[in-house]
């Protein structure tokens, strides 16, 4: 696990929680990963585009395409939040909410929802890995880049490593050195990337079988005010 700071108050959490689920001698084993305030990345993007443009076939400015990635309104990448009550109601889309964040024109049926939108991912025996991380990663890497950087590179320290290469991408797109960017304090920061968390699980079923790893509990978590540490 590994968590980089952009904004001034860390909006990203994460966190890992495995243990078994019954007592008995043969147990499964339950793991749960979560990550909090990631988007998923540009293909739920260019789901949640459809889907708004459906949702909204009067709205040609539903969805705009700013600065390389689809945001709702011009404002926002995703189409489902328990909060940003400013793009649900009109009435809460005007002050104190900042004038960069409100609507110019009234609108009759809310924006954003929240009820989630739920896909399964079948395993295989062949699949090693999974990769999770918030939208900070997947705004400068795409999927193909981060697989091949887990696929290939040592497992220790992994997470860190496509941080790493996500930050790198995001100074290059400034034309400016990865050192450089790492000197900007938060907040300052958040103009040239989001938060980062990442969790990389590997999937050595064969090996935890056989391992005291199968009696003991994990409970990991990342946020708060870890900085621009690493977990």
């Amino acid at each position: 696990m590994a968590v980089i700071q952009a904004n001034n108050v860390l909006e990203d959490h994460s966190q890992v929680e495995s243990v078994l689920m019954s007592l008995g001698e043969i147990s499964p084993r339950g793991t749960f990963v979560g990550i909090y305030d990631g988007y998923a990345g540009p293909e739920a993007a260019r789901f949640h585009k459809d889907e708004l443009r459906s949702a909204h076939p009067h709205d040609p400015q539903i969805v705009i395409l700013k600065h390389k990635v689809w945001r709702v309104k011009g404002l926002i990448q995703i189409s489902r939040s328990i909060g940003d009550a400013y793009l649900k109601k009109t009435v809460f889309n005007r002050e104190p909410l900042l004038p960069k964040f409100r609507l110019p024109e009234p609108f009759q049926k809310p924006i954003l929802k929240a009820e989630p939108s739920m896909h399964v991912q079948k395993l295989y025996p062949e699949d090693q890995f999974l990769i999770f991380a918030s939208v900070g990663l997947w705004e400068h890497l795409i999927k193909e880049e981060a697989v091949e950087i887990v696929h290939t590179c040592p497992r220790n320290g992994i997470a860190r490593k496509l941080v790493k290469a996500a930050l790198s991408e995001a100074a290059k797109k400034r034309e400016m050195r990865y050192s450089d960017l790492k000197k900007i304090d938060r907040g300052v920061r958040r103009h040239f990337h989001d938060d980062i968390t990442v969790v990389v699980v590997y999937l050595d079923s064969p090996l935890i079988s056989r391992s005291s790893f199968q009696e003991q509990v994990i409970s990991v978590r990342g946020g708060g005010s870890v900085g621009d540490a690493n977990i």
